[in-house]
């Protein structure tokens, strides 16, 4: 019995120590949560209130001019740009290109040679030959056909032998038309040994890949090519600001190594979201300059039109410590004023007034409208004092 009631007495004693550590541990956190609360909080005199001259005001509705920040650069279209490569290997013979040379389309840039060309250029002639004398051959059985001289098994070999040889002409023409290699030239019995190589398109060089006496094959690519006459700016939006976007907004735009804006308009909107959350959106420049360069890093704003949103005055929003705030009205006394400081987010700004966001709704005490950044010095005074 002695032993049991030993039991119930430690009980006792243990629960009463963990009731007193809860309430200690409670009180610590009310104090701590009490101390968060209050740091925002900025208490005025009458005389301070008087001498900074606060107004109140609410949150009105406004059409402020949207913009969408963004980043981009510039590029050119895919038919703007050209890859060279050759159909058929051959030995560089001649080239004078040099990178950021200017090229007109149908300029030679690059000759080669290869004995294969005067071989395929030898199959031609051949099969040509052979063609005349399969289709006289043919026209003849027809004839004899006619008049049932011969059998139809000779008029159809002499059909199939004048239609083989003349797929292997057509394909050997084509083959020489894409080594630009002049057919009717040939039939004159000029055979060249080497071949030009032409600029499709007219641009600036951007890559040499060659050097004489390289001998080079289908998959090399000589030179790159590119045609700055229409160049654009390919921007990348965050997902959340696409849905802003229309075609045919206006874009100002600034360059890595400019200070005057440029503009362009909205041309294409991207339809896949990139694994960074991004849509590309293109833009055709108002003013084309074949003097800039693809790739150019660019700053840009999309122009995204008014909308009706939550502004406040510009004053009543300050800046500290990268973020911005408004202060809003708390009860007080006759001789004390209290104001809450409350983070928010800053929209665009435009004709005196910003847009403001705030984290839930808007509050139902008044802001400061005047003097919310005597109210922030007053404030900073107060940590610095208390730091002391």
């Amino acid at each position: 019995m002695q032993l049991f009631r030993k039991h119930i007495a430690f009980t006792v004693i243990t629960a009463f120590m963990l009731v007193s550590c809860g309430a200690k541990q409670e009180t610590a956190n009310t104090d701590t949560h009490d101390h968060e609360e209050e740091a925002g909080v900025v208490e005025l005199t009458a005389a301070q209130f008087k001498t900074a001259g606060i107004t109140y005001g609410k949150p009105e509705n406004r059409q402020i001019s949207g913009a969408v920040k963004v980043n981009g650069l510039l590029d050119v279209p895919p038919q703007q740009q050209v890859s060279i490569s050759v159909p058929m290997g051959g030995f560089i013979k001649q080239t004078s290109l040099l990178q950021g040379m200017p090229v007109k389309k149908g300029q030679v840039i690059a000759v080669l040679e290869n004995l294969d060309y005067i071989q395929l250029q030898q199959d031609y002639l051949e099969v040509s030959s052979q063609l005349e004398y399969a289709a006289t051959e043919y026209n003849r059985q027809q004839e004899l056909a006619k008049e049932n001289v011969n059998a139809l098994k000779t008029l159809q070999q002499a059909k199939a032998a004048w239609q083989t040889l003349q797929a292997k002409e057509n394909g050997l023409k084509q083959k020489l038309s894409m080594l630009n290699i002049s057919t009717t030239t040939l039939q004159k019995g000029n055979i060249q040994r080497s071949i030009n190589v032409y600029a499709p398109i007219s641009g600036y060089v951007t890559q040499v890949n060659v050097n004489l006496g390289q001998f080079v094959t289908p998959a090399d690519i000589l030179f790159r090519i590119v045609n700055t006459e229409h160049l654009h700016a390919e921007l990348t939006v965050f997902e959340k600001d696409v849905p802003r976007l229309k075609i045919g907004q206006l874009v100002r735009f600034t360059l890595a190594n400019e200070a005057k804006p440029r503009t362009a308009t909205v041309h294409l909107i991207g339809r896949e979201i990139s694994q960074e959350r991004t849509v590309r959106v293109h833009c055709h420049l108002d003013e084309e300059d074949t003097q800039l360069l693809p790739g150019t890093y660019l700053q840009a704003m999309i122009e995204t039109g008014a909308a009706a949103v939550k502004a406040l005055p510009d004053a009543a929003v300050v800046n500290f410590e990268n973020k911005a705030y408004v202060f809003v009205k708390k009860p007080g006394t006759d001789s004390t004023f209290h104001f809450n400081m409350l983070e928010v987010q800053k929209g665009n700004s435009e004709q005196g007034y910003t847009e403001v966001i705030f984290p839930k709704a808007p509050p139902e005490e008044e802001i400061v409208i005047t003097g919310a950044y005597d109210l922030l010095a007053q404030l900073k005074n107060s940590g610095e004092h208390e730091g002391h």
